[in-house]
């Protein structure tokens, strides 16, 4: 109650009678201050006349003016400044710690914002706010989605400045952590990181010239050359093929020479996984990705189109792979590109944001400004968030609209913080 509390008073939605203290003096609010998210008192510099008298101060809110006491607020100093104390019920008089009375004025939700907030908690069906959305105009629903895009773009941001500080600040190894976390496609996602962190990428580097012992040292790490690993029913066929023992003896040569441990293989996920995802086509197509140098933080900023973006990240596997999933289980040649789609995804969630990245840590504008300009150029993705949004009449039409209802779904509808959302805010005015 509190949350909505703050809600009406941050946007002014007071019911439509005189706000009185509990004294009976006339209140006008004349500006609402600034909402703290931090500690200390809720509002910030606002402006309020009590009986014609202006008072600038902070404002503190809270469901029972008991609470007060409870938070202890009586005793910090913090809280000297307070002008009024807003809250929604009126159990006792509170004061400061210098041991003054403070002015309280008692602010119902009205009506139809109480009513319209049940509705938005309670309601099982996504959107919430879908009975809005047509009403809604498209400068409204534009500064919105700009505003989340920004905002997703800081919080991949944050995400990558984290990787960089695990790798010791190389940005180089950062950027292939968060190249392979993406070839995990969601599922593996968690597991290819983790793998990324342990392929020692300097130790690559001296075979970079041999596309066979980078897959030997990229699949050993991944735990995959475990003969555990293969199933019961396929390993008989993969010892006779011989592919699999070759690359197990190389790396077995490979991690004796630069001390490496593979990662345990029972973390890798094939359920429901579709062939052309299995752990070991994506690290062959990154194994390509690497050995044709294409896999590096320096030829990523020199793409300055879309075009040279996918002729970057374009990769497939090696022969072997092309009549694998597996080892020991052979299928039809298939050389295994990267599809449209993969190639879509990978623009989005690696390219843009360590452009976006870089730049905020350089101090470049213009990889920022290209980033911005790759998702209005990208397809909007197709999942069911989009095709949810789609289907209550918002227009989806490029990946900088889908990035924006991703992080809208992700930050404000799954966790009901419908009083943050622009959208929530249109729908609780509304006065039907």
């Amino acid at each position: 109650m509190e949350q909505l509390l703050h809600y009406v008073w941050k946007h002014k939605l007071f019911p439509l009678r005189e706000l009185e203290t509990t004294d009976g003096k006339h209140v006008e609010v004349i500006d609402s201050g600034l909402h703290n998210s931090n500690a200390g008192p809720d509002f910030f510099n606002a402006k309020v006349k009590i009986d014609h008298m202006l008072w600038v101060g902070n404002i503190e809110i809270h469901d029972k003016a008991s609470d007060w006491y409870l938070h202890h607020h009586d005793r910090d100093p913090r809280y000297n400044n307070v002008i009024l104390h807003v809250v929604g019920e009126v159990d006792t008089d509170v004061q400061n710690a210098q041991g003054e009375l403070l002015p309280q004025m008692q602010l119902d939700v009205p009506q139809h914002v109480s009513e319209h907030y049940e509705e938005l908690i309670k309601t099982d069906s996504y959107p919430p706010c879908y009975k809005v959305i047509p009403e809604l105009t498209q400068l409204k629903v534009h500064a919105w989605m700009a505003a989340l895009q920004t905002e997703r773009l800081e919080q991949k941001t944050e995400a990558i400045r984290h990787r960089v500080e695990l790798c010791g600040g190389s940005w180089e190894d950062a950027y292939f952590v968060t190249l392979a976390r993406n070839y995990g496609f969601g599922i593996n996602s968690d597991v290819f990181e983790q793998w990324a962190r342990v392929v020692p990428l300097s130790a690559v580097g001296h075979h970079r010239d041999n596309l066979f012992q980078i897959e030997a040292i990229f699949m050993g790490q991944a735990g995959l050359l475990e003969l555990e690993a293969v199933p019961d029913y396929y390993q008989q066929a993969a010892l006779n093929e011989g592919y699999f023992t070759k690359l197990r003896n190389e790396y077995l040569y490979l991690a004796h020479k630069f001390s490496m441990k593979p990662m345990d293989f029972k973390l890798w996920r094939f359920l429901r996984l579709r062939p052309q995802n299995f752990p070991h086509i994506r690290i062959s197509q990154l194994a390509s990705l690497y050995y044709q140098q294409k896999a590096g933080l320096s030829q990523l900023i020199e793409c300055e189109t879309i075009e040279q973006l996918k002729t970057l990240f374009s990769s497939h596997v090696t022969p072997y792979w092309e009549t694998h999933y597996t080892f020991g289980s052979t299928s039809s040649k298939n050389e295994k590109h990267l599809s449209y789609g993969s190639l879509n995804l990978l623009m989005i969630n690696t390219a843009v944001p360590m452009l976006f990245a870089v730049g905020r840590h350089q101090g470049k504008e213009e990889l920022c400004d290209r980033a911005f300009d790759f998702l209005e150029q990208l397809k909007a993705e197709n999942n069911y968030i989009i095709r949810l949004w789609q289907q209550v009449g918002l227009p989806v039409e490029t990946a900088g609209d889908s990035q924006a209802l991703i992080q809208l779904k992700k930050e404000y509808c799954d966790k009901k913080d419908c009083l943050r959302c622009r959208f929530g805010y249109e729908y609780l005015k509304r006065s039907e």
